[in-house]
This record gives C-alpha cells, sequence and structure tokens, in this order.
C-alpha cells in the first residue's frame, strides 16, 4: 500500500445492500470536516457521445461501466491530502452531468460502490474493507423504491433491468468480491453491532 496521510474504508455490497446508509451514519457520528463519501455511481463513464438509446443498453452493473483510471487517480490524490472534482452523474439521462462537485481531502475516506472490491488497483489502496452482505429480495425492494422515485425509473424498466443485468453481474462479480472483504456485514446498515464497531474503529483513527 503507498504512503500515504489518510485513511480509506471500502464498503461494496450489492445495489440496495445498505452501502450508503451505513456510511452515512459514520459520518452522521463525526461529522463531515472529518469524514468524507466518495460513491463509485459517480465514476460511470461519460456516455454524451451515445443517443439515449445506446446509453440504455449500457450495463451498468459491469466493471466497464466505470472509469476505474479516474476514481484511482483521484482516491490517490485525496489519500495524499488534495483536494478533486468529482464527477456528477445524470441518472435520467444516463451520463455526465457538465459540472463536478469539490470534494476536500479528509482524514478518513469512505469509498462504496457495489464492485469497489473486483480491481485490485482499488483493494491495494483500502486499509479496510467491509462487505454489506443482504439478503437480495430486501435489496430488490430497496432498488425498487430508490429508483423509481429518485431516478425517474418506471416500474417495468427497474425490474427488466434487474432480471438482465442486476443479478447475473451479482452472481458474477459483486457476491464473489466479499472474498476480499475484511469484515462482512450480515443485514446491511441494520446491523447496529457492526456500526457499533466501525464507530469505535474510527475513534482510534481520528
Amino acid at each position: 500500500m503507498p504512503e500515504t496521510t489518510n485513511v480509506l474504508i471500502g464498503i461494496a455490497g450489492a445495489s440496495g445492500s445498505g452501502k450508503t446508509s451505513f456510511a452515512d451514519a459514520l459520518v452522521h457520528e463525526f461529522g463531515a470536516d472529518r469524514i468524507s463519501i466518495l460513491r463509485e455511481d459517480s465514476y460511470y463513464k461519460n456516455q454524451s457521445h451515445l443517443v439515449m438509446e445506446e446509453r440504455v443498453k449500457t450495463n451498468y452493473d459491469h466493471p466497464d461501466a466505470f472509469d476505474r483510471d479516474l476514481l484511482l487517480a483521484h482516491l490517490e490524490a485525496l489519500l495524499a491530502g488534495e483536494p478533486v472534482d468529482v464527477p456528477v452523474y445524470d441518472y435520467k439521462n444516463h451520463t455526465r452531468a457538465n459540472e463536478t462537485q469539490r470534494m476536500p481531502a479528509c482524514k478518513i475516506i469512505l469509498l462504496e460502490g457495489i464492485l469497489i472490491f473486483t480491481d485490485p488497483r482499488l483493494r491495494q489502496l483500502m486499509h479496510t474493507r467491509i462487505y454489506m452482505d443482504t439478503p437480495l429480495d430486501i435489496c430488490l425492494l430497496r432498488r425498487l423504491q430508490r429508483d423509481v422515485n429518485e431516478r425517474g425509473r418506471t416500474l417495468d424498466s427497474v425490474l427488466e433491468q434487474y432480471q438482465a443485468t442486476v443479478r447475473p453481474m451479482f452472481m458474477k462479480y459483486i457476491n464473489p468480491s466479499k472474498d476480499h472483504a475484511h469484515l462482512i456485514v450480515p443485514g446491511g446498515a441494520r446491523n447496529r453491532v457492526a456500526i457499533d464497531l466501525m464507530k469505535a474503529r474510527l475513534r482510534e483513527m481520528l
């Protein structure tokens, strides 16, 4: 692992497994000035050169959907204490927005995403790797609520995508990646014992 001034904690798991809730609970405990969250979803590749019909066909649950080189460069900068300009992804138009979001470096950086453990370069940067092991039926219900209410999707399109790519890619990439985890959290963000353990660990780091 490269010598750095900050700490990177990876939080992986299926879509809807509770990664965001787990990370938000830690930030709420310690404050956004001490812990920052970087989301893998921000690094979906720019698709502005494609028409909408082609963008919709993209397999967003495959490692190739992400700009891993940019994510890696930003993580290395944040770990060295430098701020970065994080892309903003437009879910309704399936491509990056024109603006970016400035992210300052914090002592502890939480990286959350479905496929972050599948890239050995990313894993090497992580001081701790956490996998949210939540039943798939619960994950699907959460995904339905999120995509319909927040991302302008229809119920049929969410279910079609789930059957075509989300579940198959979970079986092929995401579930096997938990072998790289230092800590597996059954039940996701509702596991208060795991959250309390991480809070104690972060207090030591801070």
